[in-house]
């Protein structure tokens, strides 16, 4: 026992270690990109628009006129203390960004990755055990029309039949006006912050408007969900621990949940986690169709305008994320599977 439990702190140590150093290669990568094109962010974005004076004063600012080597060793160390700079368009500092349009697609991306979870996984565990059954077909076939339908015309769809025809939801943004006015926004979590404060009418108000928007992307993960799910319990029913198990006599219920499934969420719980993570990249046709204020199209906005500064620092925490979100996916996967650990 004490020896798997070295093993464990052992490969969680490790995995940890490899972050950092991909962190550092990220940040790296992202610093030489953004200064592999002729001149720099600041002429590039802003050249033609101000004076030349204007023009060296906002390089001298942002440290553009310095050597490479110190806007490294600078963009290093900002980094390290979250200091991604301040966009060069609309002067916000790219935490203010986060704070506001961040949290507003990590909200999103919950609420979507747990419909996901709640329709991809016991539909995909039905379709596995009941194979080639008409609960099956059904299963793969739902599975195809909800990955297949684009997210925008299916919210579409849903806009017109709950939000325009049913009046049951509203069809765009994070919350009513006066919610939005109202909201005492602590962690800008409109969920969490309603919670905190005890403020129920607020709470439904923003549940509601989370609803559509959550729902019309959980379901294209869904479909992907749903796949991996059958495939992968098909393949872990075949072994001969699930054929010993049963005849031992235990219930197929029980053989599948406890012995089948668990086995095959190895590759379910990595690619549930990638899918979280791309969605945490901006689900940009989704906050487009629901008008909702996310991270993505604050970053095509900000591409457009060609503010490098802003584009720059939302990367870097996209590319963070991502590392710390695979780090995570590894970790419960040594938990789920002891042999994980010795791979």
């Amino acid at each position: 026992m004490h020896g798997q439990g070295t093993s464990l702190r052992t490969y969680v140590l490790t995995r940890l270690g490899l972050a950092v150093v991909t962190v550092w290669i990220l940040l790296t990568l992202v610093f030489l990109l953004m200064r592999v094109a002729p001149g720099d962010p600041i002429s590039a974005a802003l050249g033609g628009h101000v004076s030349q004076q204007e023009l060296a004063k906002r390089r001298h600012e942002a440290g553009y006129d310095k050597p490479i080597p110190q806007q490294y060793v600078e963009y290093m160390g900002d980094a390290l203390t979250g200091n991604l700079g301040t966009t060069l368009t609309d002067h916000r500092t790219i935490g203010s960004i986060l704070a506001e349009n961040g949290t507003a697609t990590l909200e999103l991306s919950i609420a979507a990755f747990i419909v996901a979870l709640a329709v991809g996984i016991p539909i995909g565990v039905l379709a596995g055990r009941f194979r080639d059954t008409p609960i099956d077909v059904g299963g793969r076939l739902f599975g195809i029309v909800v990955y297949a339908a684009p997210v925008f015309f299916t919210g579409y769809l849903a806009q017109l039949l709950f939000g325009s025809v049913l009046g049951w939801l509203p069809t765009s943004g994070r919350a009513s006006p006066i919610t939005e006015f109202t909201l005492d926004k602590t962690t800008h979590l409109y969920v969490i912050d309603t919670v905190i404060t005890a403020n129920w009418t607020a709470f439904w108000d923003v549940i509601k408007h989370l609803i559509l928007p959550a729902a019309t992307l959980g379901l294209l993960i869904s479909g992907i969900m749903i796949r991996l799910v059958r495939v992968n319990l098909l393949q872990t029913m075949k072994g001969d621990y699930v054929e010993a198990a049963r005849a031992r006599g235990i219930s197929e219920r029980r053989v599948v949940m406890s012995h089948a499934f668990r086995n095959a969420l190895v590759p379910v719980v990595t690619v549930a986690g990638l899918q979280f993570a791309i969605l945490l990249g901006g689900a940009i046709l989704t906050e487009e169709t629901f008008n909702w204020p996310g991270i993505g199209g604050e970053l095509v906005r900000y591409l457009d305008n060609r503010d490098y500064i802003a584009v720059q620092g939302i990367i870097t925490v996209f590319a963070i994320a991502v590392v710390l979100i695979s780090v995570l996916i590894d970790i419960i996967n040594a938990f789920i599977d002891p042999r994980v650990r010795y791979q």
